[in-house]
C-alpha cells in the first residue's frame, strides 16, 4: 500500500519546525549579550547547567542501557515483545534528551540578551525571551514528529502490518516517558533545592535581595530554572505529544477492527492524528512570531501579547483540521472527529484560562493570599492551600465535559471504539498548538534568569522593573503551561488506557485462537479461527467490574501511588535543600566579606551540591513509577492494572492541579506584595509571602508536574508489558485455567470436504 501524499504533512512539519528553530536560535544568539559582567554571570549559569546535564545523562544513560537489554530479553527470549520495540524505546529517549539539550542551550544564551534588551525596550526584551522559548517549543515539536515520521515511513515501506507499527511506536513513547520522568524529577529537585536554600538563608536570614550576587546559591538557583523549567518541562510535553498521537493511532485501528466495513480507511484512521500534528507544527510557527507589546503594557496586555499567538494558531489549526478529517475519514464520522479535535483545542484554552484566574496576581484569588500575609505565614499558607484545592474544580469539570462531548460527537454511544478515537483526537487537538504554548512556558525561566542577571550585574533600576514584569508574566505562563501539561496528560492517559484495553484484547484473541490443521486434497490446510472479541467479552474474561477485589485493589493502589510519589519528590527537595542551606550558612560564616561584597562566594560548590543531590534523590521515585505497573500486573493481573491506571489518573490529575496552582499562587502573591501592596518589600506580609513561596516551590516545580508524567508512564509501560502480564501473571493462570471461553472463539463444525472447501474459500 502506497503512502498517500497528505501523509507528508507530518515530515514536512517536522523539517520546517527544525529549520525555523535553527533560524530563531541564530537570531537570538546574534543579539547583544551585554557587558562583561552580564556575560560572566550568564557563563556561570551556562557552565552549571551543562555540568548538571552531563551528570544526568550518565545516570539516565545507564538506566536506558539496562532497560534496553531487558526489553531485548523480553523480545528474543520470552517472545512477548516485538524485536523492534527496544530500538524504538531507545530512540524515544534519545530524541527527548536532544530536545532538552536544545532548550537548555538557548535558555542559557538568552537570559543576558533579554536583560540587555530591557535596558531600552520592554517589547524587544519580551520578543527575545519569547523567541528563545520558541526554539524550545518549535524545535521539540520538530524532533518529536521527525522520530515518528522516520519509524512509520521505514516500517510501512517494508510492509509491516499497521498494528505492529503502532506497537513499535508505543516503544518510542515509553522511551520518551522514561526520559521525561528523570528529567522532570531531577530538574525539579535541583531547581527547588537551590531556590529554597537561596531564599531561606539569603532573603530571610541575611535580608539580602533575591538574585543578589552575594548569595552563594544564586547561580545554582538560576541553573535550576534552566534544568527544571526548561529541559524538564520540554521532556514532559515531548512525551505527552508523542503519547497522544500514537495512542490515537492505536485507537483508530481498534475502531476499524470493530467496524470492518471501514477497513479501507485503516491507514487514514491511523495517520490522521499524525497529519493534524504536522499541520499544527507548521501553523504554530506563525504564533511564535506574533508576540509583541507596547512599552507601557500592564500585566493583562503582556499576557495578551503572548496569548494572541496561541489564539491565532488555534483558529488556523481548527480550519485545517476540518479539511484533514473531511479528506481522510469516512463522511459519516468525519464531522464528529473534527469536532472532537476542536473540543480538545477549546479544553486546552479553557484550562489555561482557569489556571490564570487562580494564579495570576491580577485576580482575587492570589490577591487574597497576599492579604492573609498581613496576619502571618500560617494564614497565608492555609489560604494558598485552599486556593489550590479549589482550583482543581474547574479543570476537572472542563476535562469531564470535554471527554463526554468528544465521545458523543464522534458517535461513541453507538460505536464506543469510535468514541474513544474521538477522545484521543481531542488530545491531539489540544496539543496541536504545542509549538507556541511550549514557547510561552519556556519564556518563564528565561525571563526569570534575565531578572537575576540584571540584579547580579547591578543594572539600572528600570531594567529590573522591566524584567520583573516579564518574570511575573513568566510565572503565570509557567503555571498556565503546567496546567496545560496536566490537562493534556489527563486526555493522553485516557487515550493510552483505551489503547491498553485494545492491546489486552488483541492478546486475548491471539491467546484464544483455534488453529486447525486438516488434510484436504492431499495437502495440510491450516485454518486459524478467531472471532471479534467485544468490550463485553473483555470485561467478562478479565473481571473488569467493581465487584472484583483485584480491580478495587488496583484503584486504591493507583491513588496511593500518586501521593507516595509526591511525598518522595517533596522529601527529595527537603533533603537536598537542607544540604544547600548548610553550605550557604557555612560560606557566610567561613568566607569573610561576602555580605559586604568584598569577597566572591563559591558558586561552584553550591552547583555541585544541587547536582549530586538531585541525581541521588530522583532515582527512588522514578523507579516507583516504572516498576509499579509491572509488579501490580504480575500480582493482580489485568484487572489490577486497569484499576491502577484508573486510580492513578483520577487522583493524580487532581493532585497535580492542586500542587501546581497553589505553588504558583503563593509565588505571585509574593510578587504582588513586592509591587507595593500590603506594605511592600521588607514588611511582615512580605516575609510571610516569602515563606509561602518557599513552601510552594517544590509543589509547582517538582512534585506537581512530575505526577502527570507518572500517570502517562504507567499507562505506556502497561501496554508494552501487556504480553508478559497475559503470559506470566499467576492470577490469570490460576483463575482462568480450564475455563470455557466459547463465547469468545467461534468454533464452526466442519463435517465434509465440501463444507471445508467453502469455509476455506470464505476465509481466503
Amino acid at each position: 500500500m502506497s503512502v498517500p501524499l497528505y501523509w507528508y504533512i507530518m515530515p514536512i512539519g517536522a523539517v520546517l519546525s527544525l529549520l525555523v528553530a535553527l533560524v530563531l536560535f541564530i537570531k537570538v544568539k546574534n543579539k547583544d549579550a551585554g557587558n562583561e559582567d552580564m556575560q560572566r554571570i550568564a557563563g556561570y549559569v551556562r557552565e552549571g547547567a551543562f555540568a548538571y546535564l552531563r551528570q544526568q545523562f550518565k545516570i539516565v544513560g545507564l538506566f536506558f542501557l539496562v532497560a534496553f537489554a531487558f526489553l531485548n530479553f523480553m523480545a528474543w527470549y520470552l517472545g512477548v515483545l516485538h524485536p523492534l520495540v527496544p530500538w524504538s524505546f531507545l530512540t524515544g529517549g534519545i530524541f527527548s534528551a536532544i530536545a532538552g539539550h536544545v532548550g537548555m542551550n538557548i535558555a542559557t544564551l538568552a537570559s543576558n540578551r533579554t536583560s540587555q534588551a530591557a535596558r531600552t525596550s520592554l517589547n524587544e526584551s519580551l520578543k527575545i525571551a519569547f523567541r528563545a522559548g520558541g526554539v524550545m517549543g518549535i524545535g521539540l515539536v520538530g524532533l518529536a514528529l521527525l522520530g515518528i515520521s522516520l519509524w512509520f515511513f521505514v516500517l510501512h515501506a517494508n510492509g509491516m502490518a499497521l498494528e505492529s507499527i503502532v506497537f513499535v511506536l508505543l516503544g518510542y513513547v515509553v522511551g520518551a516517558s522514561s526520559q521525561a520522568l528523570f528529567a522532570r524529577l531531577g530538574g525539579g529537585i535541583y531547581t527547588k533545592a537551590a531556590d529554597v536554600g537561596a531564599d531561606l538563608v539569603g532573603k530571610i536570614e541575611a535580608g539580602i535581595p533575591e538574585d543578589d550576587a552575594r548569595n552563594p546559591a544564586t547561580i545554582a538557583d538560576n541553573v535550576g530554572d534552566c534544568v527544571g523549567d526548561t529541559a524538564g518541562m520540554g521532556a514532559d510535553l515531548f512525551e505527552s505529544y508523542v503519547g497522544s498521537i500514537i495512542a490515537t493511532s492505536a485507537l483508530g485501528l481498534a475502531a476499524i477492527k470493530q467496524m470492518p466495513h471501514l477497513s479501507d480507511f485503516s491507514l487514514n484512521f491511523m495517520i490522521a492524528p499524525m497529519v493534524l500534528a504536522g499541520l499544527g507544527a507548521i501553523l504554530s510557527i506563525l504564533g511564535v512570531y506574533l508576540a509583541s507589546t507596547k512599552e507601557d503594557a500592564n500585566m493583562k496586555q503582556l499576557m495578551f501579547a503572548l496569548n494572541k499567538g496561541v489564539y491565532v494558531s488555534a483558529v488556523l489549526i481548527a480550519i485545517g483540521a476540518y479539511f484533514i478529517t473531511r479528506i481522510m475519514l469516512p463522511g459519516e464520522y468525519a464531522m464528529g472527529i473534527f469536532l472532537s479535535g476542536i473540543i480538545g483545542l477549546i479544553v486546552g484554552i479553557l484550562i489555561g484560562s482557569s489556571t490564570e484566574v487562580y494564579t495570576s496576581n491580577d485576580f482575587k484569588a492570589t490577591q487574597g493570599i497576599a492579604k492573609q500575609g498581613e496576619y502571618g505565614s500560617a494564614t497565608l499558607i492555609i489560604e494558598g492551600f485552599a486556593v489550590g484545592l479549589k482550583s482543581a474544580g474547574a479543570p476537572v469539570l472542563i476535562i469531564v465535559i470535554g471527554i463526554l462531548s468528544a465521545f458523543c460527537v464522534s458517535k461513541g454511544f453507538v460505536h464506543p471504539e469510535m468514541g474513544l478515537y474521538g477522545i484521543g483526537f481531542g488530545a491531539v487537538g489540544m496539543l496541536a498548538t504545542l509549538g507556541v504554548t511550549l514557547s510561552m512556558d519556556a519564556f518563564g525561566p528565561i525571563a526569570d534568569n534575565a531578572g537575576g542577571n540584571a540584579q547580579m550585574a547591578n543594572l539600572p533600576k528600570e531594567v529590573r522593573e522591566r524584567t520583573d514584569a516579564l518574570d511575573a508574566l513568566g510565572n503565570t505562563t509557567a503555571a498556565t503551561g503546567k496546567g496545560f501539561a496536566i490537562g493534556s496528560a489527563a486526555l493522553t492517559a485516557l487515550a493510552l488506557l483505551a489503547a491498553y484495553v485494545e492491546q489486552i484484547r488483541t492478546g486475548l484473541l491471539l491467546n484464544q485462537a483455534k488453529e486447525l490443521h486438516i488434510e484436504f486434497a492431499g495437502e495440510i490446510v491450516r485454518i486459524v479461527e478467531v472471532s471479534q472479541a467485544t468490550i463485553a467479552d473483555f470485561v467478562a474474561y478479565y473481571g473488569i467490574h467493581l465487584m472484583n477485589p483485584r480491580l478495587i485493589g488496583g484503584i486504591l493502589i493507583g491513588g496511593m501511588i500518586t501521593f507516595v510519589f509526591a511525598s518522595l519528590a517533596l522529601k527529595a527537595v527537603s533533603k537536598a535543600a537542607g544540604s544547600m542551606v548548610q553550605e550557604v550558612r557555612r560560606q557566610f560564616k567561613d568566607i569573610p566579606g561576602i555580605l559586604e561584597g568584598k569577597s566572591k562566594p563559591d558558586y561552584a560548590r553550591c552547583v555541585h551540591i544541587a547536582t549530586i543531590g538531585a541525581q541521588k534523590e530522583m532515582v527512588l521515585p522514578a523507579l516507583l513509577g516504572i516498576f509499579t505497573p509491572i509488579v501490580i500486573g504480575l500480582c493482580l493481573g489485568v484487572a489490577g492494572v486497569m484499576g491502577l491506571l484508573v486510580g492513578g489518573l483520577s487522583t493524580g490529575f487532581v493532585l497535580a492541579v492542586m500542587m501546581n496552582n497553589s505553588g504558583a499562587a503563593w509565588d505571585n502573591a509574593k510578587k504582588y506584595i513586592e509591587k507595593g501592596f500590603m506594605g511592600g518589600k521588607n514588611s511582615e506580609a512580605h516575609s510571610a509571602s516569602v515563606t509561602g513561596d518557599t513552601v510552594g516551590d517544590p509543589f509547582k516545580d517538582t512534585a506537581g508536574p512530575s505526577i502527570n508524567i507518572l500517570i502517562k508512564l504507567m499507562s505506556t509501560i502497561s501496554i508494552i508489558f501487556a504480553g508478559a502480564i497475559i503470559a506470566y501473571s499467576p492470577m490469570i493462570i490460576g483463575l482462568y485455567a480450564g475455563q470455557n471461553r466459547s463465547h469468545i472463539v467461534y468454533e464452526e463444525e466442519i463435517t465434509t470436504e465440501e463444507t471445508l472447501l467453502e469455509s476455506y474459500q470464505e476465509d481466503e
